[in-house]
């Protein structure tokens, strides 16, 4: 198994006691990295009381602090996407007020060809299928995926060398989450077959990325308002609002991605404001504030774009800085 590259002292794994995160959890202990870890009961099957019970006993044994959420979801439409934002916001929570500098997630190769393919299928651009990073740095947490070049044969074979116990998630199977359906049906072939291929593609096209990168950081930031100088080209342009944009936890489709060339000013998932002027690019929460008369004046003559007024105004950002820039 590879080395992992992490030095923070404080991490929080994300532990399900599936394959993924058992196999994390011992090899971090092999490589002495200090972590705790956190699991979210959803409720919905009998053997995850024994997943928690075994995250318990692990956290016991090992010394480790054990943060549970048990919840219940009422209505189980979408059920994939509202249990990922509840594990999230739980995870960031517990980072929050303990002061984690690190979560630790057990994604493997498998799962990066999975998201590959999904995204393929959807009409994505090269950052899109690229997505999934080994470190990505968001609201000052960095989250580390470090098992992306280790596939879940891998994986499942290191615990059973090893003896280590771990749990099949019965839900897996079933193919009508889409994640599943492309699991099934395609990554894990693929894998199983050309595992040193499709590993050295991802580096490949890594590589390209980051060699065709520009320099897509904001020209100023102020709280959560990210400012860009407009790029003067549309690729470029929805490139960096697409990474902002993944950045704050959203991923744009390509109608959205279209939509927003094409409107210029846009609410993007009834949450974020983002607005192309001539020369800037304005991307911020999106809010209700009421604004006086003279605000709203000072605002269109330095040229403040209409949905990016509400937030300036309710954060108290003093117009000067923006008209400086």
């Amino acid at each position: 198994m590879l080395k992992f590259d992490i030095n923070t002292t404080k991490n929080l794994l994300a532990f399900s006691a599936g394959i993924d995160s058992s196999a994390l959890f011992f090899l971090l202990l092999e490589q002495n990295i200090p972590f705790d870890i956190a699991i979210v009961d959803y409720n919905t099957r009998a053997q995850s009381k024994d997943e928690v019970s075994y995250a318990k006993e692990l956290a016991s044994k090992y010394q480790k602090k054990c943060f549970l959420k048990s919840v219940t979801l009422e209505n189980k439409s979408n059920f994939e996407k509202k249990a990922r934002e509840i594990r999230y916001s739980f995870f960031e929570e517990i980072i929050t007020k303990n002061q984690y500098e690190t979560l630790i997630t057990a994604h493997q190769l498998n799962d990066k060809l999975e998201w590959f393919l999904m995204q393929l299928s959807k009409g994505a651009g090269l950052f899109e299928l690229i997505g999934f990073e080994k470190c990505l740095y968001k609201n000052d947490i960095l989250y580390y995926k470090p098992l992306l070049e280790v596939s879940k044969n891998e994986l499942k074979e290191y615990l059973e060398t090893n003896n280590l116990k771990y749990f099949i998630d019965s839900s897996n199977e079933n193919e009508k989450y889409k994640r599943n359906y492309f699991r099934h049906n395609f990554s894990d072939k693929l894998i199983a077959e050309f595992k040193n291929g499709i590993k050295n593609s991802f580096e490949f096209l890594q590589n390209d990325l980051s060699s065709l990168n520009k320099n897509f950081n904001p020209i100023k930031t102020i709280k959560e308002l990210d400012i860009f100088k407009n790029l003067k080209d549309n690729n470029l342009n929805i490139r960096l609002i697409d990474l902002n944009i993944k950045q704050r936890g959203y991923l744009l489709s390509k109608a959205q991605r279209d939509e927003i060339l094409s409107q210029k000013e846009i609410t993007i998932n009834n949450s974020i404001n983002i607005s192309i002027t001539e020369n800037l690019i304005f991307i911020c929460p999106k809010c209700e504030f009421n604004m006086y008369k003279k605000f709203k004046e000072e605002c269109r003559v330095n040229k403040i774009p209409k949905n990016i007024r509400p937030y300036i105004r309710k954060e108290n950002i003093d117009l000067k800085e923006l008209i400086k820039i």
